[in-house]
């Protein structure tokens, strides 16, 4: 039975498969460039950037696909419209894991 969910990065996923689900890390890892630590020091900063308009999808969604400008920051976010300054601190952080 399911208690509750929580949206978490394909690299976070890794994480809880087992050892015989080799083949499952091994595909995850053809779309992810983060390690598990990484995607959760990453998931750390963007939280504590404190911006209320990420919401823990989105988190997830940057984490996996690493944005580089607004544009690609504004396809994960499609349900809120982030400001100059909001959008650049999200890019200042996932840039140092580029």
């Amino acid at each position: 039975m399911i208690m509750n969910t929580k949206p978490i990065s394909m690299a976070e996923a890794k994480e809880f498969l087992a050892e015989e689900q080799a083949e499952a890390k091994a595909f995850i890892g053809n779309f992810t460039t983060l390690e598990v630590e990484q995607a959760k020091e990453l998931r750390e900063k963007l939280v504590a950037l404190d911006n209320i308009k990420l919401n823990e999808k989105h988190i997830s969604k940057i984490i996996d696909l690493l944005p580089v400008d607004k544009e690609d920051l504004m396809k994960i976010s499609t349900d809120v419209h982030m400001d100059e300054k909001e959008a650049n601190d999200i890019l200042q952080t996932v840039k140092e894991y580029k």
